[in-house]
């Protein structure tokens, strides 16, 4: 995802970060960034579990197809 930007670059990115948006906003920004984080997960988890779903549907099926 993110490559390894080590302890400078995290240090440049936070200062850079500093300097755009002033103190008062980086918390407001970092907890609708943390939401948007929360959210895809969830959303990703549930297509996951849907997807796998479909798969053990599907190989049910087959299974029971062969059977008989």
């Amino acid at each position: 995802m993110v490559p390894n930007i080590g302890v400078p670059g995290f240090i440049l990115i936070t200062i850079t970060a500093l300097i755009i948006f002033g103190p008062n906003k980086l918390p407001e920004l970092g907890r609708a960034l943390g939401s948007t984080i929360r959210e895809f997960k969830r959303a990703a988890e549930g297509l996951a579990e849907d997807s796998k779903k479909d798969q053990d549907q599907s190989d049910e099926g087959k299974t029971k197809g062969n059977g008989e």
